[in-house]
């Protein structure tokens, strides 16, 4: 996806800095992506399509979702800045509360998404909000291993 395509997509991202840096892969997706993993796309749904971590409800709410990057080890936090020996994430929710995205932050303090099938892209945390991911809603951590 072109610059301009990115940005018509998600407006913020004109008035910002940004960076893509991958190339365009179905092969995960943006949950996977803040989990670290880079071999399948994560999503609470049955069957074969998409991985989502054993005994976590099969569901598309804010609640799973946590539970689903607690089974990795996350946990709430407070806020988005950077902490010392602590990766961090934020799950992104639409205007009914239903998650659509999720960004890992770089040490920099940047952060950086998967753009469903398209590119990975190092953005602003307010980059992505409007109306096609919404807000961020949680944010998680956990410690890194060093």
């Amino acid at each position: 996806m072109v610059s301009e395509d990115l940005e018509s997509v998600f407006p913020h991202l004109a008035r910002s800095v940004y960076a893509i840096t991958s190339p365009s892969t179905p092969e995960y997706n943006c949950i996977a992506w803040a989990a670290g993993d880079v071999e399948r796309w994560w999503w609470p749904v049955a069957g074969s399509f998409a991985y989502w971590p054993p005994n976590i409800p099969l569901q598309e709410s804010l609640d799973a979702f946590i539970k689903a990057f607690g089974s990795i080890g996350f946990t709430p936090c407070g806020d988005a800045n950077v902490e010392q020996g602590y990766e961090k994430i934020v799950l992104y929710v639409d205007e009914n509360g239903k998650p659509t995205h999720a960004a890992r932050q770089l040490p920099n303090g940047r952060w950086t998404s998967k753009l469903g099938k398209v590119e990975d892209i190092e953005h602003e945390l307010d980059g992505l909000t409007g109306a096609v991911y919404g807000v961020v809603a949680q944010v998680l951590k956990r410690p890194i291993d060093e």
